[in-house]
C-alpha cells in the first residue's frame, strides 16, 4: 500500500494548477513595476501674454531679457509701422505657466524709461486674454506654493531689479551727455488725429518719415530758442545800474592806493562811495555791456535764422519733389523713345517695300498667286468657306442671343403683370378698389353743417345746396357705399425681414465655400464699414486678445476691407498675433461681409442685422 499524505491543516489549501489561462501574479507585478518607470510627464501648457505700453527705444533684446528673467519664454513677437519702426506691442509666448504668472506679478505697472527723443516714460503692460486668464486662475488655485517658489519668485525679482537699474542708469547717462533729450515736445491738436491707416499705402512710409523729422526739427528749433532767451536773460537783468554792491560776510576789495576808508575793521562801514570817471569804466561793466545785444542786433539774428529755417525747408522740400520730377521726366523719354521708335520702324517697313515694289517682276515671282494660280484659287475658297461658317455661328449665337433676352423679358413682363393683378385683388380685399376697378372716391358732404351756416348768411346756404347737388350726381353713379379702408404698411417690412432671414441662413459657414463667395463692394462702403463693421472687428479682437491699448490691429482690418482685398491676405496678416485663431477671426468678420453682399444683391437693407446674432 502507498503511504497516504499529510492531511492540510485547518484554513490551508492547496496550490491552484496554472493551465496557461494568463500570466502569473509576478509577471503581472513586474509589468505594473516597468509601466510606473516609464512613465512620462505631461508636457506644460504654453501661455501668451500681451506686452503693451512699450517705452520708445526700448529693444527686442531688452524684453527677450526681461521676460526670460521670469520664466523660459518660447517666442517674442513684435509688430514693425511702415516706417520700419517696432510697434509699442507684442505677444509674449511662455513655455509654462509659472513664467508667465511671475512675469504679470513682477512687470505689470513697472516704467522703463525712453531712449528716444521726443518719448515719454511708460508702464509696462503685461496681460492675458480672458480664456488664458481663467486658466491661470485655476492653475494657480490648484498648486501649492513651496519653498522652491519662493525662492525663484526672488531670484527673479533680483534680476528684473538688476536689468530696470542697469537701463535708467543707461537712460541717464545718455540724458547727461546729450544724446537723449528728454524735454517733451507737445504735438499740434491738429495732427493728433492722424494715423498712418489714412495715407495711402504707397506712401505712408515716406510721408510717416517726413512728419517725424519736422517734429525733431521743430522741437530742436524750440529747445535752442528757449535757450537763447534764458542766456540772455540775466545778461538784461544784471546790466549795470550803478556801484556794485558788496557781497555780505566778504572784504570789499581796494580800488588803488587812495582807496582807504575811514571806518575801522574789515567791514569798513563808513568808507565812502567810488564814483566812476567819464571815459574810465571799469573792464568788468564794459565787458557786460558789450554783450548786451541790441534790438536791431536779435531782429537781425531772428532774420537769419528765419532765412535758414526757409532755406532748410526749400531744401527739403527739392528733396521730395525732385525724385518725383526726375521719375515723370523718365516716363516722358521711354514715351517719346517709343514713338521714335515705331516711327522709325514703319519708315523702315516703307523704305524696304518701296524698294522691293521698285525690282517686282511678276514673271519672277515666288509667291503662290503667279507659280500655281489652281492651288491659290483652291486655298482661297476654303478661307472663304471658313469665314462664311464663323460668320454664319456668329449670326446664329446672336439670334439665340436675342431669343433669350426676349423670353427673359416677356418672363419679366409676366411676372409683372401677376404681381399687378395680386396687387389689385389685394386692394380689392381691403376696400380699396370697386369691383369695375375704378377707385374708391370720398364722400364730402356739407349738408349737416348747412343750418349752422344760415345764421351768418346766404352764401353758406347756396354753399350747402351746391356740394348737396354734387353728392346726389355721384350717388347715381356710385354701386355702393364703401367705407374708409385701414392701410396695413407693415406687410414689406415683414417680407424684407423673411428674406433676409433667408439670405442669413443660405451665408456659408464653411472656409473654403465662404472665401470663394462672390462680394459686392460696391455695396459695402467706407462708412459702411465705419459704422457697422468697426464695432465687430473690435468685439472679436476683444474676444481673442481681451482689452486692447491701442487700434492698430482694428485700423489694419478695416484698411484691409477698404482697400478691397481677399480674405487670405487677411488670414496672413493677422498670423503674426493671432496664430491659429486668425482664420476663426477672418471667417466671423467674412459671414458679415458676404451676408452684406447677398442682400445688396436682392435690394434689401440690413439696417443693423448681424449673421451671427
Amino acid at each position: 500500500m502507498q503511504p497516504v499524505p499529510n492531511r492540510l491543516g485547518l484554513g490551508l489549501r492547496p496550490p491552484l494548477p496554472s493551465y496557461g489561462q494568463g500570466p502569473s501574479i509576478s509577471a503581472l507585478a513586474a509589468q505594473q513595476h516597468m509601466a510606473h518607470n516609464q512613465f512620462v510627464p505631461p508636457q506644460p501648457k504654453t501661455v501668451t501674454l500681451f506686452i503693451g505700453s512699450i517705452s520708445g527705444g526700448i529693444t527686442d533684446s531688452f524684453l527677450n531679457d526681461i521676460l526670460s528673467a521670469c520664466g523660459p519664454i518660447a517666442s517674442f513677437k513684435r509688430l514693425i509701422t511702415p516706417a520700419n519702426k517696432p510697434q509699442g506691442f507684442g505677444f509674449a509666448e511662455f513655455q509654462d505657466p509659472d513664467g508667465a504668472l511671475r512675469a504679470m506679478q513682477l512687470l505689470n505697472g513697472v516704467e522703463l524709461p525712453a531712449l528716444e527723443d521726443g518719448c515719454v516714460n511708460k508702464k509696462l503692460l503685461v496681460k492675458a486674454d480672458e480664456k488664458t486668464k481663467m486658466f491661470l486662475d485655476a492653475y494657480a488655485a490648484q498648486k501649492m506654493k513651496t519653498d522652491a517658489d519662493e525662492e525663484i519668485l526672488k531670484r527673479a525679482k533680483e534680476r528684473v531689479d538688476a536689468m530696470l537699474q542697469d537701463i535708467n542708469k543707461k537712460s541717464q547717462e545718455a540724458a547727461d551727455s546729450g544724446l537723449i533729450d528728454k524735454e517733451k515736445y507737445v504735438i499740434p491738436p491738429h495732427l493728433h488725429d492722424l494715423q498712418e491707416a489714412d495715407l495711402p499705402e504707397t506712401q505712408r512710409g515716406l510721408v510717416m518719415t517726413e512728419i517725424a523729422q519736422f517734429r525733431e526739427r521743430a522741437a530742436k528749433r524750440e529747445r535752442e530758442k528757449m535757450r537763447d532767451v534764458q542766456a540772455a536773460l540775466p545778461t538784461v537783468l544784471g546790466a549795470p545800474s550803478g556801484p556794485k554792491q558788496r557781497e555780505w560776510g566778504k572784504p570789499q576789495l581796494s580800488q588803488g592806493p587812495s582807496g582807504k576808508g575811514f571806518g575801522k575793521g574789515a567791514q569798513g562801514y563808513s568808507k565812502p562811495v567810488g564814483f566812476v570817471k567819464e571815459g574810465g569804466a571799469s573792464p568788468s561793466v564794459d565787458d557786460r555791456a558789450s554783450k548786451t545785444k541790441t534790438d536791431e542786433e536779435l531782429e537781425a539774428e531772428r532774420k537769419e535764422a528765419r532765412r535758414r529755417d526757409e532755406e532748410n525747408s526749400f531744401r527739403d522740400r527739392e528733396r521730395r519733389y525732385e525724385p518725383r520730377e526726375r521719375a515723370r521726366i523718365q516716363a516722358l523719354e521711354r514715351a517719346l523713345a517709343r514713338e521714335r521708335a515705331m516711327k522709325e520702324a514703319e519708315e523702315r517697313d516703307r523704305v524696304e517695300m518701296r524698294a522691293r515694289l521698285d525690282v517686282w517682276d511678276d514673271d519672277e515671282s515666288d509667291e503662290l498667286f503667279y507659280t500655281d494660280r489652281a492651288r491659290w484659287r483652291s486655298l482661297r475658297a476654303r478661307r472663304l468657306q471658313a469665314e462664311e461658317a464663323a460668320d454664319a455661328e456668329s449670326r446664329a449665337y446672336e439670334e439665340r442671343e436675342a431669343e433669350n433676352l426676349r423670353r427673359e423679358s416677356e418672363a419679366f413682363l409676366a411676372r409683372q403683370m401677376d404681381e399687378m393683378q395680386q396687387l389689385q385683388e389685394e386692394q380689392r380685399k381691403a376696400g380699396m378698389l370697386l369691383d369695375d376697378g375704378a377707385p374708391v372716391k370720398l364722400n364730402v358732404s356739407l349738408a349737416h353743417a348747412a343750418p349752422k351756416q344760415d345764421s351768418h348768411g346766404k352764401e353758406g346756404g347756396k354753399a350747402a345746396v351746391v356740394f348737396g347737388q354734387e353728392d346726389e350726381e355721384e350717388e347715381g353713379l356710385r354701386k355702393r357705399k364703401v367705407p374708409l379702408p385701414t392701410l396695413d404698411l407693415a406687410e414689406g417690412g415683414e417680407k424684407a425681414k423673411e428674406k433676409l432671414e433667408k439670405i442669413k441662413a443660405s451665408v456659408p459657414k464653411e472656409k473654403d465655400a465662404l472665401f470663394k463667395s462672390k462680394v459686392r463692394w460696391d455695396g459695402l462702403t467706407d462708412t459702411m464699414i465705419d459704422r457697422k463693421l468697426e464695432p465687430l472687428v473690435k468685439r472679436e479682437m476683444v474676444k481673442y486678445l481681451g482689452e486692447l491699448e491701442d487700434d492698430d490691429l482694428v485700423m489694419f482690418v478695416l484698411e484691409h476691407l477698404k482697400d478691397h482685398k481677399g480674405p487670405q491676405k487677411l488670414v496672413e496678416g493677422l498670423e503674426p498675433v493671432l496664430e491659429e485663431e486668425a482664420v476663426e477671426f477672418t471667417v466671423s468678420i467674412w459671414r458679415q461681409i458676404i451676408f452684406e453682399s447677398m442682400a445688396y444683391a436682392e435690394g434689401l437693407h440690413t439696417e443693423r442685422m448681424m449673421v451671427d446674432s
